[in-house]
């Protein structure tokens, strides 16, 4: 992921908020008026760091028909060896609603229950999900499938640059960059300038684009010292996944599936830098405290230290600016949530940039803000979630570790408690709260399930549209002009007409609905084509 630019001179402005962001830019002189440009070096959309986050979105933003240039730090033929290997049954959803996920699978190895204490076993099995388990594929393999598709829909990627400035105005945002890595006979950097009508921040957590925005980013750290090593094993754990602590460390190992586990191991007494080298004989001596054995590790082709922290930005939009993934929040690697929470940030901002700049939606102002509406209480609840794991992880004393690991066994046998914890981990449980005026019980802001529809059809096929998909019973019709899907139910039994969002939440639904009822729920999201009229794209936010 794109990392924070060392340079520090003053940004051109920045906002502590997104009001402040408006006030500061509203009385300038628009950017096209001071650079004498015209509006076709405007891209739509310009996004920084080409992480899983970054390169969804703007495959997502091209697909839809907009220009989109994504700025990357790192070299292109650099490798990313980093420290996300888990893959959740929700963002395999999502990837399966751009025809990639069925693909990822076969780079790893699926993990369908979890131990997290003792002998206690959770079933994945229990997920209402086509995919019930948790994909272990190193990052590099996600990352490799979304620039393929970003690439193939036309997104221009700049790599080995990096942000320095940016600019906003109540028209466009303006980034310097300049070359990451300059050559050494350079005796000056170049800066460049990237005119864009938005720009999202995916570039992690020494945001740049966050720093310069001038957004804090409030938290603490809460583990220091953990080791990171991709190793071999002479023996095998029994287990896919074995995990453990003890009273003095503890240890994790997982497979890659490819003869490469992922190993991390945490000592309590651990004092050392990130910056201090680590050894494999550290690792090995920590898991044997940790897990009893270490598994004949051996041949580790990548070691780091890190520390974890906790941490959240206040606001995921400045302006004409979001923040999204890592820039927006960080928390322990506790439960492996953090690519997987960053993707389905990028899913849900991605569709709702595409309708204000396609100009087909009736609030674009109301529908930019509800990115952070929905996204914000998303990653403090991932910040309380990993945070209470990683605490679990570090319990000490005799007492509390037999708290831990009864209240594994308890979560195990109760059924309800079980579901609610796998489906805020998976993904699966995560609900947005529904539109005002929605009647209750409706399951508008529900994650939609993969509906059964008419000829064969999955609703997640049907998503691969990237537009809203309305369901109905067959014979009905969509209201005339609506930029949508339109697909019939699989089987006459079923009466009710759902409309579901790109990214795969339940828009509104209702049992029965007459044309004027369905014509008012859809043209509540979307604008019809004479509303829009001709020449409509883009349009200004």
């Amino acid at each position: 992921m794109t990392a924070a630019d060392d340079d520090t001179r003053p940004a051109p402005t920045t906002a502590t908020a997104a009001t402040a962001a408006t006030a500061a830019t509203a009385a300038r002189a628009t950017t096209a008026d001071r650079d004498g440009r015209d509006r076709q070096d405007i891209v739509d959309v310009a996004v920084v760091g080409a992480g899983p986050t970054g390169l969804l979105l703007a495959g997502d933003l091209a697909a839809a028909g907009l220009s989109v240039t994504l700025i990357e730090r790192r070299p292109r033929t650099a490798a990313n060896l980093t420290r996300a290997f888990a893959v959740h049954a929700r963002t395999l959803e999502l990837l399966d609603a751009r025809g990639l996920a069925d693909e990822l699978v076969t780079t790893g190895r699926r993990i369908d229950r979890l131990r997290p204490f003792g002998s206690t076993a959770l079933t994945l099995q229990r997920l209402r999900s086509r995919y019930p388990f948790v994909l272990v594929t190193p990052q590099y393999e996600t990352e490799k499938l979304l620039e393929r598709r970003a690439l193939s829909t036309g997104v221009h990627i700049q790599y080995d640059c990096q942000v320095t400035g940016l600019l906003q105005d109540q028209d466009t945002v303006t980034l310097d960059v300049r070359p990451a890595t300059p050559d050494a006979t350079e005796t000056t950097r170049p800066t460049r300038r990237i005119h864009a009508r938005h720009v999202v921040g995916a570039d992690g957590v020494r945001s740049t684009v966050r720093q310069t925005l001038g957004l804090p980013f409030p938290g603490q750290a809460v583990v220091r010292s953990m080791v990171l090593a991709d190793v071999r094993l002479t023996d095998p754990p029994e287990d896919l996944l074995a995990v453990n602590g003890s009273a003095d460390a503890f240890g994790f190992l997982v497979p890659f599936g490819d003869g490469w586990y992922r190993a991390i191991g945490w000592r309590r007494d651990g004092r050392a830098a990130d910056t201090d080298p680590v050894a494999l004989d550290e690792l090995r001596a920590i898991l044997r405290d940790a897990l009893g054995t270490d598994h004949g590790m051996h041949d580790a082709r990548w070691m780091s230290r890190f520390h974890s922290d906790e941490r959240q930005v206040p606001h995921y939009r400045a302006g004409r600016v979001f923040l999204a993934g890592d820039a927006a929040h960080v928390h322990s690697p506790a439960g492996g949530l953090g690519m997987n929470t960053g993707i389905q940030d990028a899913a849900n901002l991605s569709w709702k940039l595409a309708a204000v700049l396609h100009g087909r939606t009736p609030d674009p102002e109301a529908l930019l803000d509800s990115y952070h509406r929905e996204r914000h209480p998303v990653g403090r609840t991932v910040l309380r979630v990993s945070g209470a794991l990683v605490r679990a992880v570090m319990a000490d004393g005799p007492a509390r570790r037999a708290a831990r690991g009864l209240g594994a066994s308890l979560l195990a046998r109760v059924g309800p408690a079980q579901d609610r914890a796998l489906g805020i981990v998976s993904g699966i449980g995560i609900a947005y709260p529904p539109p005002p005026g929605t009647h209750r019980p409706s399951p508008a802001g529900r994650r939609a399930p993969d509906l059964a529809l008419a000829g064969g059809e999955r609703l997640y096929e049907a998503l691969r549209t990237g537009g809203f998909v309305l369901v109905t019973p067959p014979g009905a019709a969509a209201p005339p002009g609506a930029p949508l899907a339109h697909r019939h139910w699989a089987t006459d039994t079923r009466t009710a007409c759902v409309l579901v969002r790109p990214d795969g939440h339940v828009a509104w639904s209702a049992p029965r609905a007459t044309d004027s009822e369905l014509a008012s729920a859809v043209y509540g999201w979307l604008l019809p084509a004479a509303a829009r009229g001709p020449g409509a794209r883009p349009q200004k936010a």
